[in-house]
């Protein structure tokens, strides 16, 4: 501890104590009444001296009551010739006490001339400041945002008005900070005023000071990329590899705004090219994820190791595919950079560029990534475009013979809630109906997937995939395999509220007779309710039935029941013959649509509908679905659109598809 130190502290605790003894003395006094019994010895003296003790007794009441008042006024009062000892340069706490003791502490107005003093600071008024520095209290003073003068000073252009302003402040508030947790020094960085900076490193304020935000003066400056503002303070002795918080250092700023130039003039003056921010990275690294090639080839020409690897395990080259820059990966490939080096999680540059959808850099990084390499990674570059929506991204690499059926390797499909597999999950997942065009195109099974693609693409309520995917052979009546806990196939039952979706399904050959296939009726329609033994004892039904819930059972529940009305009728267009179960008849008797469904049921389907239907089920589902088979048949165009039920296609419609 320095001489000056210790002599502040002597003060302020001499102070401190003075002020103690005489708040406990006032407390004493005042804290009990006084006797009134019988006179005591200091009472009969003041009496020999005094003939009006109780005007005595007021006036001294009166000092303490004066001296209490100023003790607790005091406790409020900035002290900064008190406090000024925190800071000093290196200790953790100056800037946690000096904040508190600026902003934390109830606010004292400023003196008037004070006020006078930072006007004339902001006006540049020289000859008014002058006289005003004489009041040296004024300098002590703080506003509520913890400025002192000096603060307004150095944030000012005119050079002699901080001159003027440094010299009559106290050395101990050179490094006072703001509420803000900004010294001087920063705020002059930040201000860009060179010569303020170049005045307060003359005059000895520490150049390595740091804000709260743990940023030095050179970081700053490199922030800024003001060239002249970093030679001046590499010129002042200030750290050049001094991290901050995060271990961001000025080399690094500088790689990240592509400045070649305080590079250059960092490395002169003793910077290293080798360190490392909080994730481990390197300069290098951040040149080559920003893309900056000129500033990555200086590097490298300094000593930068282009095979370095970050605490992630990612590779210069990982991180200039995330830049995207092909200038960049053609110069890492050149001095021996590997598109074979996955980071920590498997991947590759080429997954990098792929999910990123950096085209070009893409290209570069295609020959030079080996089978073998992306084989072990577990996921394809296909996946990683699909994931990030990158349809060129797509194309290119369905060009350079990337298989779009190549699945997950299942400790990635793990880590997924959903399990999936393909690359047209993650198209579909997204709802990305170019990606999903592309894949499908391209060959995708849609049907791959523990849970169906379809399923995934009819919850989100997304027609055109829907119509991609069922035009491409989506299996429409899939089951949720994990939790399959119904009778009839799983996807109507995201679609019973949205008749467009609801008909799209029905259209592409849904099997709408397992809706009606219950325990609740025979094949003749008769309707009875079985016993609960017979229910378990059914061939093909499980005694769970929850496991086995059918549809009449599904569509009645109270939250429901609403719909069996509507749903009922729209399904009854695609069945020859309706067997309604007592459960259902008696959901369906108290809607409206009720008297049409029993029209149609007592009356006979028409013959062309009974023909659609038997061609129908010759034909299959997946000839029906491909619209080169139904153009293949010796058929009208407008009965190959009663086939395929184009009247009812209220989606292709819309679109004028139909």
């Amino acid at each position: 501890m320095t001489t000056e130190s210790s002599c502040l502290f002597a003060v302020v605790d001499k102070e401190s104590e003075q002020r103690e003894e005489i708040e406990r003395k006032t407390k004493r006094d005042f804290a009990s009444p006084q006797k009134t019994n019988g006179p005591s010895e200091n009472t009969s003296t003041r009496m020999d001296t005094n003939d009006d003790p109780d005007e005595d007794h007021l006036t001294s009441y009166d000092i303490q009551l004066s001296i209490q008042e100023s003790i607790e006024a005091s406790k409020t009062v900035l002290y900064p010739e008190s406090f000024r000892r925190l800071e000093l340069p290196g200790r953790h706490s100056q800037s946690w006490y000096t904040s508190r003791c600026f902003c934390l502490t109830e606010f004292v107005p400023l003196s008037s001339q004070n006020r006078k003093l930072v006007e004339a600071i902001k006006q540049g008024h020289i000859l008014e400041l002058q006289e005003y520095v004489k009041y040296k209290y004024a300098m002590d003073e703080a506003d509520e945002k913890g400025w002192f003068p000096l603060h307004e000073a150095v944030v000012q252009p005119i050079q002699q008005i901080l001159e003027i302003v440094l010299d009559a402040s106290y050395k101990t508030l050179w490094e006072f900070k703001t509420c803000d947790g900004e010294t001087p020094l920063t705020l002059a960085v930040k201000a860009g005023l060179v010569e303020n900076v170049r005045t307060l490193l003359e005059k000895g304020v520490w150049p390595n000071t740091k804000n709260d935000k743990g940023e030095t003066p050179l970081l700053i400056a490199v922030k800024r990329g003001s060239y002249d503002m970093v030679s001046t303070l590499i010129k002042h002795n200030t750290s050049l590899d001094q991290p901050c918080v995060k271990r961001w250092s000025a080399m690094h700023e500088a790689a990240k705004q592509g400045r070649k130039d305080i590079i250059a003039l960092l490395l002169r003056h003793g910077g290293n090219v080798h360190l490392r921010d909080g994730f481990g990275v390197t300069p290098l690294g951040v040149a080559a994820e920003f893309g900056h090639c000129d500033v990555l080839e200086h590097l490298i020409h300094k000593g930068g190791d282009v095979l370095a690897l970050a605490d992630d395990g990612a590779s210069v080259l990982f991180e200039a595919a995330g830049g995207g820059n092909p200038d960049c990966i053609s110069l890492l490939l050149e001095y021996g950079g590997s598109g074979n080096v996955p980071n920590r999680a498997g991947h590759l540059p080429i997954h990098r560029a792929a999910y990123e959808g950096h085209y070009l850099a893409l290209k570069y990084l295609i020959p030079v990534t080996s089978k073998n390499a992306i084989r072990k990674s577990g996921l394809t570059p296909i996946h990683s475009a699909a994931d990030g929506q990158n349809a060129q991204c797509l194309e290119l690499l369905i060009e350079n013979g990337f298989d779009v059926n190549t699945l997950l390797a299942d400790h990635i499909s793990q880590s997924y809630d959903d399990e999936r597999k393909t690359a047209l999950y993650f198209a579909v997942s997204n709802n990305d109906v170019r990606c999903t065009e592309v894949l499908l195109a391209a060959g995708a099974d849609p049907n791959l997937d523990p849970l169906n693609c379809l399923l995934v693409a009819v919850r989100a309520n997304n027609y055109e995939i829907v119509r991609l995917l069922l035009s491409h052979g989506a299996n429409v009546n899939c089951y949720f395999m994990h939790v399959n806990d119904t009778r009839f196939p799983s996807v109507i039952q995201y679609a019973l509220n949205d008749e467009v979706m609801l008909r799209l399904l029905l259209n592409n050959g849904y099997q709408v007779e397992m809706c009606f296939d219950c325990m609740h009726g025979d094949i003749f329609g008769n309707s009875f309710v079985w016993s609960e033994i017979e229910e378990e004892v059914l061939p093909g039904w499980t005694s769970c039935v929850i496991k086995d819930n059918p549809f009449c059972e599904f569509i009645t529940v109270p939250w429901m029941k609403h719909l069996v009305g509507k749903v009922t009728r729209v399904l009854i267009d695609y069945m020859d013959y309706v067997p309604l179960c007592a459960k259902l008849k008696s959901a369906l008797e108290v809607q409206r649509e009720w008297p049409e469904i029993r029209q149609i049921l007592e009356n006979p389907c028409s013959l062309k509908h009974l023909c659609r239907l038997k061609i129908r089920r010759l034909m299959g589902l997946q000839r029906l679905c491909q619209p080169a088979s139904i153009e293949k048949l010796p058929l009208p165009p407008a009965i190959q659109r009663y086939i395929l039920f184009k009247e009812y296609d209220l989606y292709g419609q819309e679109l004028k598809l139909t």
